[in-house]
């Protein structure tokens, strides 16, 4: 059964820019990504990359920066004094640093630019304005809706029930199937 939105899901992945730098790999970390398919978890483009994929299926999907971490923002640069790092920071052309927002929300930035007395910031995302190439791979669908959803097609739902051996047709509604299909999880 093909991955819809909705379903969680478990996936090996490599990410890769343009030139072929890899930039993340699940299968090095040793975990595989968990996520629920559609949500807001993860970037669009590899959300709905997953979409109509079944267990075992591997797919390479290209996204432009638009369906990842989008453009990078000229405004997302901020001038901090240096003092604000405490004495003994020491200050990297292009390294990144972790802080925390006046509202307390973590964040990343990298230095994009050190003077005397400050130093420029730049908020965006490490991977903004990047092309993104994602081999994925489906290691399996959780939970007893694995291998339907409310949102099926009628005619997916019935076939789904039949294979389960249930007692529909084709002139149940789809409301019925589903509630048979529900009963029988």
């Amino acid at each position: 059964m093909k991955v819809q939105n909705g379903q969680n899901v478990h996936v090996h992945y490599k990410g890769t820019l343009k030139d072929g730098t890899e930039f993340d790999n699940s299968r090095r970390r040793g975990t595989p990504a968990s996520f629920e398919v559609g949500s807001r978890e993860l970037i669009r483009g590899f959300s709905n990359a997953i979409v109509g994929m079944e267990v075992g299926e591997t797919r390479s999907v290209t996204l432009e920066a638009e369906d990842a971490y989008g453009s990078r923002d000229p405004l997302l640069k901020k001038t901090v004094p240096k003092p604000e790092f405490g004495p003994d920071f020491e200050f990297i052309l292009g390294g990144t640093i972790q802080g925390r927002a006046p509202t307390g929300q973590p964040f990343l930035a990298k230095i994009d630019e050190i003077r005397e007395e400050d130093v420029v910031l730049d908020l965006n995302h490490p991977l903004a304005g990047e092309q993104l190439t994602f081999e994925i791979e489906l290691l399996s669908v959780d939970g007893p809706t694995a291998d339907w959803v409310p949102t099926m097609r009628k005619a997916e739902l019935l076939e789904v029930a039949k294979d389960r051996g249930l007692s529909v047709n084709t002139r149940s509604t789809k409301a019925q199937i589903i509630s048979a299909l529900e009963a029988s999880a």
